[in-house]
């Protein structure tokens, strides 16, 4: 009987494959989800990596520039007013509103200071917003995804139960191809949870030290500028 049990067993197939086409329509998808949103979790890390690296470059080659010495109106006529870069954009509007503040007869209008200020604060809001687009979708995978997964593993229980009692039948061969399928569900809820959540601090820290970068750099030229409107 054992031997009988075993053999039946053994000829079920346990591969993850298997196991989907065995499973309920709720627990399919439920499995389908998951893999979903473990797919968009990898594509928005991969997409955040590539797009924090670039800009980490384009800062350090643009403060490079802009401390080498030379006049800030030549380095402004160089990138132009719509500069693809962030820290770019941060000094663009910094000097366009410079340039807007000045009179035709040469003089500066009252309150230069602080509209300069909240140009280049707009424009690092504009870029850290650009920056954290996507974020929320990996902090929401990694807080439901463990759920979504428990929930097809409850569901698949629940029905393995059903057809244990239908079936007055506990062998092996009744029994584990249920609990495996349920199973199935939250290991693919956990996969797509941890990255997402691993990769969701991460790349928030990465922002934040960008984001902190630009302001830096805003401080550092607002006391540029400030200097040139007290002489």
């Amino acid at each position: 009987m054992l031997a009988a049990t075993l053999t039946q067993a053994a000829e079920i197939d346990f591969s993850m494959w298997g196991l989907f086409a065995r499973a309920t329509l709720t627990v399919k998808l439920v499995m389908l989800m998951l893999t979903g949103a473990s797919f968009w979790s990898w594509a928005i890390i991969i997409q955040k990596l590539i797009t924090y690296r670039s800009a980490r470059r384009e800062a350090a080659v643009f403060d490079q520039s802009f401390w080498s010495g030379e006049p800030l109106d030549q380095l402004f006529e160089q990138i132009g007013a719509q500069p693809k870069g962030s820290s770019q954009k941060v000094f663009a509007a910094g000097m366009t509103e410079w340039r807007r503040s000045h009179r035709t007869d040469g003089g500066l209008i009252a309150g230069a200071q602080a509209r300069i200020d909240r140009s280049m604060d707009v424009a690092i809001n504009k870029e850290a917003e650009a920056l954290q687009k996507g974020l929320p979708v990996l902090a929401t995978v990694g807080s439901t995804a463990p759920f979504v997964g428990l929930f097809g593993t409850v569901w698949g229980i629940m029905t393995a139960f059903i057809e244990i009692a239908e079936q007055q039948n506990t062998n092996l061969a009744v029994v584990a191809p249920g609990i495996a399928e349920a199973l199935m569900a939250t290991g693919l809820g956990l996969l797509a949870a941890i990255p997402a959540v691993i990769f969701y601090n991460k790349l928030s820290a990465d922002s934040d030290r960008i984001v902190s970068g630009y302001e830096s750099f805003a401080d550092e030229f607002a006391t540029i500028l400030s200097r040139q409107l007290d002489s």
